[in-house]
């Protein structure tokens, strides 16, 4: 099972928060699909002809793309790899971009799963942080997505940020858990160098954020969600029971996905490379008929850490058997060795032949990760 992401790099205005590459203009973009579809013939041979079970457009704001350049893409994909019939093609969209039109559009041309970018139902959190849409497009947007027929949507809420309350994040969880929407993804808002909020909190313009308020919202989050029937399945991401994102699982799997556009990374269990962060370079490079990314050989060990790190967040929890085989008898055992102090304090637990975090470790998910690493 192998998935392909594809970065479309535009946006209508900048998110405060945000750290992905993207541009505001969008005066390249005919040229950036074309240089995509390009990436898509010179890549052909990555996966090595495996089947492709998963496509996802992220970006940037893969909903700005006009009809045909969409509908390109996934022609000129489907004609160059084996994808299979029932595949899961995602599809990340603002609230503002969706309308009846752009839905059946996108229904057409093979989308089945939609990742809407609510981040909240609130005005005044949308307003600081800078979003594109409104309140009542965040509501409407999900109606008009049921409406046309999706079922398998996602939203992506944020929480911890200073204008959201309890009261306001209860609302905004429980008003997606009364829409009937299948998956969330929820996340603390976090302060990244180089962005419009990393410098107005330095320069004072905005307070800064706090760290127990997210921690608050975040096991709030999770007995709202569980007590609804979510599963908690990974870190950030909650499902009803068979809404699983698959893409995004085969990432916490550590299956092979291939990367188009720029910034987009790629990943084959040996190695990873990611494509230059620049609109362009990416588009001059492709035009001479080279990919323009940096590659990284992985060590067992580097590849032994990438499996801890990404397996510790599921709730599939880390496996000691599977550790022992793929990696050899000593990384299992530095694993049992280096887990006991958390699992004495409470932070994970140990199931049979897997190790997992508890309720009270997943907060503290990355620092246990970094301190099980080789």
């Amino acid at each position: 099972m192998s998935g392909i992401y594809l970065h479309i790099p535009f946006c209508k205005q900048a998110c405060y928060y945000c750290n992905f590459h993207f541009s505001t203009s969008r005066s390249q973009q005919g040229a950036m699909v074309a240089s995509i579809l390009q990436e898509i013939s010179l890549q052909k041979d990555y996966l090595a002809q495996q089947p492709i079970h998963t496509i996802y457009f992220g970006g940037g704001t893969p909903s700005l793309l006009e009809d045909t350049e969409l509908q390109s893409l996934l022609a000129h994909l489907r004609a160059t790899f084996q994808v299979a019939a029932d595949a899961e093609i995602t599809l990340e969209a603002n609230p503002d971009d969706l309308n009846p039109e752009k839905l059946a559009m996108l229904q057409a041309a093979g989308v089945n799963r939609l990742s809407i970018g609510v981040q909240s139902f609130f005005e005044a959190d949308l307003i600081w942080m800078n979003r594109a849409h409104n309140s009542a497009q965040a509501l409407a947007c999900i109606q008009q997505a049921q409406a046309a027929g999706f079922r398998n949507i996602t939203i992506d809420l944020i929480y911890g940020g200073p204008t959201l309350t309890n009261e306001g994040w209860e609302h905004n969880v429980k008003q997606a858990i009364a829409l009937g929407i299948p998956h969330l993804s929820c996340y603390a808002l976090t302060v990244e160098p180089g962005t419009a909020l990393d410098h107005f909190i330095r320069k004072k313009q905005m307070a800064p954020t706090d760290p127990d308020k997210a921690a608050r919202h975040f096991e709030l989050l999770v007995s709202w969600a569980e007590a609804a029937g979510y599963e908690h399945y990974e870190i950030s991401n909650f499902a009803l029971p068979g809404w699983h994102s698959k893409h995004n699982s085969s990432y916490w799997q550590g299956k092979s996905y291939l990367g188009l556009g720029p910034s987009a990374h790629s990943f084959n269990g040996l190695s990873r490379q990611w494509n230059v962060a620049n609109n362009a370079q990416y588009i001059k490079s492709i035009a001479a008929g080279k990919v323009p990314f940096e590659i990284e050989s992985l060590t067992v060990d580097m590849q032994f850490n990438e499996y801890v790190m990404t397996s510790l967040r599921t709730a599939a929890g880390t496996n000691l058997e599977w550790v022992a085989e793929r990696f050899g008898t000593s990384f299992a055992i530095h694993l049992i060795a280096h887990s006991q102090p958390f699992i004495a304090i409470g932070r994970m637990e140990r199931l049979g032949e897997t190790l997992r975090l508890t309720k009270a470790g997943k907060l503290f998910a990355d620092g246990i990760a970094g301190d099980l690493f080789i």
